[in-house]
């Protein structure tokens, strides 16, 4: 009989929801008798779960194997998630990959392997995502202050650009019971705050006749959970409901992000998105007139091969005039198998990185005018992590906060008066 793995050490590419997988997956080996490491260390086995949003993503694979051989080049090495999804056959050529599986796969990995011996020939686990209508419930365990709890997998959006769909299959959830079971699991720990993620969260309930509107109703009766978070909802499913549900909510936080990719109607066509800015513009007066004191961050795109110099000036003109706080800008990567390599137009990567960096400097003004407006004020701050004297940690709003103290109070909401804020940080003393 083989000899198993003592030490196992994970590492996580991408999104939120990647890494409440990572955890669900490390719990199983953890009840197999493995003993979790950290990834900078030597392990027996290593588990890499990648994302494929962009080719960056891509490389960044290679690198982190590179590092895992590094650190003990006898180890088992296996990828599993979206990037080993779409492209098995590449991932499996990496030097130093003994195993990759796919997102159906990942879930399974001590049942589809009795050892982690490596092999001469690397082994493929991949199922066809398209035909996957499972739900494996998952949430983090990496942060105890703040808790990933994945609701939803998988989209049935067919955005040009996107290759989300074909790495996680058609959009799913489980129901609203058992997703209440998971979240009062997470509310016996010592979290206080759970953050709502999926692929697509606002289609939670897709064709079982429950709705994402049920779900925060159910869970907005949640004891032992101080605040809930939406991690990221399309402008189209967030509803006047939605807006007003979580503006009279005393668990939910005044804190939406949300897509919008282009300012651009001519874009957003060209990118199969599901509204015109319009839409946009009064999901954000809504989210303003009901909640004045609410964050409110942007996805945009820049680069896009249709995007013409005028369409980009719509875009920044349009999101200068939105009363939003700040910005997530990604650069356009051409991705395969999907609609948008059907135009022959391409970029040279100085004009990305130029519109890309316009943005980003307006995001930085918009953060720090928001943050201005929070001078003199008192809000209540959940503090997550320490760097040398100073204790950092988010408002309900989601104002990164720093003040001076010690680690005994992470993990503790305690009020903060904040005197001082840039396009980054708010600083602040505790509220005697």
């Amino acid at each position: 009989m083989s000899t198993q793995p003592k030490t196992v050490a994970f590492h996580t590419l991408g999104c939120k929801l990647n890494f409440s997988e990572t955890a669900t997956i490390s719990r199983d080996f953890i009840r197999h008798g493995y003993a979790i490491t950290d990834f900078r260390e030597s392990a027996d086995l290593y588990i890499i779960n990648t994302c494929t949003v962009t080719q960056n993503a891509d490389k960044e694979v290679r690198k982190i194997v590179r590092q895992a051989q590094k650190r003990n080049p006898y180890a088992f090495i296996a990828l599993v998630g979206c990037y080993t999804q779409i492209k098995a056959e590449e991932a499996v050529g990496i030097y130093g990959v003994d195993a990759v599986f796919g997102n159906s796969d990942k879930f399974n990995l001590l049942s589809l392997l009795d050892s982690f011996e490596k092999q001469e020939t690397p082994q493929i686990f991949h199922t066809d995502i398209l035909r996957d209508d499972t739900f494996i419930s998952s949430y983090s365990t990496h942060e105890r202050t703040r808790v990933f709890l994945k609701v939803q997998d998988g989209c049935d959006y067919p955005c040009t650009y996107c290759t989300i769909p074909l790495a996680r299959g058609k959009s799913r959830s489980d129901s609203i019971a058992n997703t209440m079971k998971v979240a009062k699991k997470i509310a016996e720990s010592d979290a206080r705050e759970i953050v709502l993620t999926g692929v697509n969260v606002g289609d939670f309930g897709a064709g079982t006749g429950e709705t994402f509107f049920d779900l925060i109703r159910a869970l907005d009766s949640l004891n032992g959970i101080d605040r809930i978070r939406i991690s990221s909802i399309e402008p189209n499913l967030l509803t006047d409901d939605i807006i007003r549900f979580c503006a009279e909510s005393d668990i939910f936080v005044p804190h939406f992000h949300i897509p919008l990719q282009s300012g651009s109607n001519k874009i957003l066509s060209d990118m199969r998105r599901r509204y015109k800015r319009e839409l946009f513009a009064e999901r954000v007066h809504q989210i303003n007139s009901q909640m004045p004191d609410a964050a409110i961050g942007v996805d945009v795109i820049v680069g896009f091969p249709t995007e013409t110099d005028i369409d980009f000036q719509d875009t920044f003109d349009f999101l200068q005039t939105l009363d939003i706080t700040y910005l997530h800008v990604f650069s356009y990567s051409e991705r395969p198998n999907t609609a948008a390599q059907q135009y022959s137009e391409k970029f040279e990567k100085h004009i990305k990185a130029e519109r890309s960096k316009l943005l980003h400097t307006l995001s930085d003004e918009k953060r720090k005018i928001f943050h201005q407006k929070f001078i003199g004020q008192t809000r209540n701050v959940l503090f997550e992590t320490m760097k040398s004297d100073l204790v950092y940690g988010h408002t309900d709003n989601y104002i990164l906060t720093a003040v001076p103290g010690d680690k005994k109070i992470i993990n503790q909401i305690l009020s903060v008066e904040l005197f001082e804020g840039n396009h980054t940080t708010m600083k602040g003393k505790l509220y005697q």
